[in-house]
């Protein structure tokens, strides 16, 4: 049993859930069928259990370290990246004509995901790097493409994105760092960003930084940004590194997780000339930067579910050998005790963190099967949909995995006992790696206030129109399968909620009023988005156990039907409440004033 993924369970998502193999015969993927992309996920998963998974809780105890101005990192992690270069994995996802191997999206979150259950802190460094590569791809010049895009593609330089500033984290419009023009694109580039991660280190032999920063022309606000390419050395014309380019590493940060990943405060251009150039055009730095935040976003759940899903994968095996106490019906304290697996409450736990680490697979699964079907699709009507439901979904893509498979990981903990409080298990690490999800690429009230103040109104609501159109082709499903009638029902009446709540806040005047609740109204809304994904396994499940399974088979298809059960009974009802409160436009959070938190 592997302690990094559970590949039966990818392989079901895929294939038998979501119709991955439909993907696969789109000729964009022409190079790529079922055995192929085990073959690559076959590779992926040694060089996480043998490279990235070995060192993780030494990484953990031992962090990045800063001495005589430079990050020192361990050799290890090195050597792990250095795996992942020569398997190509930093260029998977790219195109054929830009030197990459042209995989899907899905394969690509995950690769990550997979590497980041090993390690997460290691496993950064790439998401990072490609996400940044990916914005070259899009916007990039052909001079910038071929001075940059290449080594980051091969794994040589890495990168990383620096938005937050000290005095501006979640508040883009009061960013300082300032672009002044030059020549071309060619910009001075001055000021501080906080919390990059893999700002600075020893593992490359150069840094690519995507700034947002001001022109002097730039209007107020975050319509005044522009998007800037900042290598750590400077790059010749013939694409070798030179002269460091006055970015001062001012500290590191040391975070409760993903230790592994060194995080930066950063000042540009304090020692002298600080050279930059623009990437895309001015003033569209925060278009161009969302889309390598929105790709990152679903990664970030995408890893979130990947964190929880290793710490059920130990809390499971650990529950099965772990002997503890005996049946409530037994009271002779000479007979063996039994597995804690035998025991109701330790299976409640299980199946909770079952639900959400598989659950929120499936999201990320679907959620990259859309940006593969935009990329197949011929027809621009269906490409626009597609378009459509990613926006809305993503938001959820990123936060519900962050938020639900967190409490996954304190189950595990829990599922432990007293052991799973220690260093001397991983479930701990695991939790606290996961902790800090909840922040990367936005805080969960973030998202709620994008997907209640812009995603739900988007093309007068025909995004909202065409998921629920989604989820009503699965209840057909469903009830055309038979057996889940109240599991139709329940979806039926959350949707209805859904909907009154959605209708109020729109009808409200009062921005402030209206999304006083936002992020109940995310949870809420996440919670249904998973209840219907849940009730897509089980359908998909039932149709194998009807057809005949093979040996082992039949267990792991009632496992989902069970735990779509659970899902329906013990997690989707708390979705009810929440939706109620957003449509009553309660106030409660917005009444209470800052002097009653204490008084006077």
């Amino acid at each position: 049993m592997s302690l990094v993924v559970h590949r039966r369970n990818l392989d079901f998502l895929l294939y038998e859930t979501l119709g991955f193999g439909t993907v696969l015969s789109a000729p964009r993927f022409a190079g790529y069928d079922r055995a192929a992309v085990d073959a690559v996920l076959d590779t992926v998963q040694a060089i996480a259990e043998n490279e990235f998974l070995p060192c993780a809780a030494d990484l953990d105890a031992h962090e990045p370290h800063f001495t005589e101005g430079r990050v020192q990192v361990d050799a290890r992690v090195r050597r792990a990246l250095g795996a992942c270069a020569e398997a190509g994995l930093f260029s998977a996802g790219f195109d054929h004509e830009l030197g990459g191997l042209g995989m899907p999206a899905t394969v690509t979150m995950l690769i990550n995901g997979i590497l980041a259950a090993a390690n997460i802190g290691i496993a950064n460094y790439q998401l990072l790097t490609v996400a940044g590569a990916n914005m070259l791809a899009s916007f990039g010049t052909d001079e910038q493409k071929l001075l940059f895009l290449r080594p980051m593609m091969e794994g040589r330089w890495f990168g990383t994105m620096c938005l937050s500033e000290p005095q501006a984290g979640s508040s883009l419009s009061d960013i300082r760092t300032r672009a002044e023009p030059l020549e071309g694109r060619l910009h001075r580039i001055t000021g501080t960003k906080m919390w990059i991660s893999g700002g600075d280190h020893d593992l490359t032999e150069n840094i690519v930084h995507m700034v947002l920063a001001r022109r002097p022309d730039g209007p107020p606000g975050v319509k005044g940004l522009s998007l800037f390419i900042v290598p750590k050395y400077r790059v010749g014309a013939d694409g070798t590194p030179g002269e460091f380019n006055n970015i001062a590493l001012a500290g590191l940060n040391h975070k409760m997780g993903q230790r592994g990943t060194t995080n930066c405060l950063l000042n540009f251009g304090e020692g002298g000339d600080c050279l930059g150039y623009l990437l895309g055009e001015p003033h569209q730095g925060l278009a161009c930067m969302f889309h390598m935040m929105n790709e990152a976003r679903i990664g970030v759940g995408a890893n979130s579910a990947m964190s929880a899903q290793a710490g059920y994968l130990y809390s499971l095996d650990y529950a099965r050998t772990r002997p503890q106490g005996r049946p409530l019906r037994n009271k002779d304290a000479t007979t063996p005790q039994v597995p804690i697996i035998e025991h109701a409450d330790v299976r409640r736990m299980l199946l909770a963190q079952k639900v959400a680490v598989e659950g929120a697979l499936a999201l990320s699964c679907y959620c990259t099967m859309l940006v593969d079907r935009m990329a197949t699709a011929t027809d621009e009507t269906e490409r626009r949909d597609l378009h459509l439901l990613l926006e809305l979904l993503t938001p959820m893509a990123k936060s519900w995995p962050a938020e639900h498979c967190l409490e996954a990981n304190k189950l595990a903990i829990q599922v432990l006992g007293g052991y799973g409080y220690t260093r001397d298990y991983p479930v701990e690490r695991h939790y606290r790696d996961n902790r800090l999800n909840a922040i990367h690429e936005g805080a969960y009230g973030i998202h709620g206030l994008d997907l209640l103040g812009r995603k739900v109104r988007m093309e007068g609501g025909w995004a909202m129109d065409l998921l629920v159109l989604e989820i009503g082709q699965t209840q057909d499903a469903a009830e055309a399968q038979g057996g889940f009638g109240d599991e139709i029902d329940a979806l039926h009446g959350a949707l209805a909620g859904l909907g009154r709540a959605t209708r109020a806040v729109l009808a409200c005047k009062d921005p402030e009023h209206a999304l006083a609740n936002a992020t109940l109204y995310l949870d809420g809304f996440g919670q249904i988005v998973i209840a219907w994904l849940w009730l897509k396994q089980a359908v998909a499940a039932s149709r194998a156990l009807e057809s005949g399974t093979g040996a082992g088979e039949t267990d792991f298809h009632q496992g989902k039907i069970a735990a779509c059960r659970y899902f329906f009974r013990y997690e989707l009802p708390r979705a009810l409440p929440l939706l109620v409160l957003v449509e009553r436009l309660d106030s409660t959070c917005l009444d209470v004033t800052p002097a009653q938190f204490l008084g006077d």
